[in-house]
């Protein structure tokens, strides 16, 4: 049998947004790529149900980044570590790579940045004004008020 292997861009986070079981599940398998090796966010998202929106296109701004090499941060990551990971990031858009959709959680009315912290330092150095997000919450009345309140997509 031979296993097809999955790419993860925008275009195919779009194809799987149809519902939240299908984003989910493009979430989960993400999450456990080479792309993002983030089995414990995987783990963590598959104990309750969420409510997924997007992809939507977000100001960078708007985003609170919790990995990096400042001492502050939630997720610490080496210096020299997260210079290499941007920087090659960064090559990679320089060459057409568009990297997959940020994942960030809605906590009150906070947009926490739970996977895709080197993507987003690389899309702000690149001087990118906007981010592609998938957006999870708790539960579905407040994600159809967040949706309300966001303007037409871009």
């Amino acid at each position: 049998m031979t296993v097809r292997k999955r790419r993860f861009s925008l275009g195919s986070a779009l194809e799987a947004a149809t519902d939240d079981e299908s984003l989910a599940r493009w979430v989960g398998d993400f999450l456990a790529s080479r792309g993002s090796d983030n089995a414990t966010l995987a783990a963590a998202l598959a104990q309750q149900p969420h409510w997924w929106l997007g992809p939507i296109s977000v100001p960078v701004e708007d985003l609170e980044r919790l990995a990096g090499p400042e001492d502050d941060v939630l997720c610490p990551v080496e210096p020299e570590e997260w210079e290499e990971d941007v920087e090659a990031m960064e090559e990679s858009m320089e060459q057409g790579w568009e990297p997959p959709p940020l994942l960030v959680q809605y906590q009150d009315g906070r947009l926490l940045l739970q996977d895709g912290n080197h993507r987003y330092e690389a899309l702000v150095r690149a001087g990118e004004p906007r981010a592609w997000v998938l957006v999870w919450f708790d539960d579905p009345e407040t994600r159809a008020r967040f949706a309300a309140s966001q303007p037409a997509s871009h």
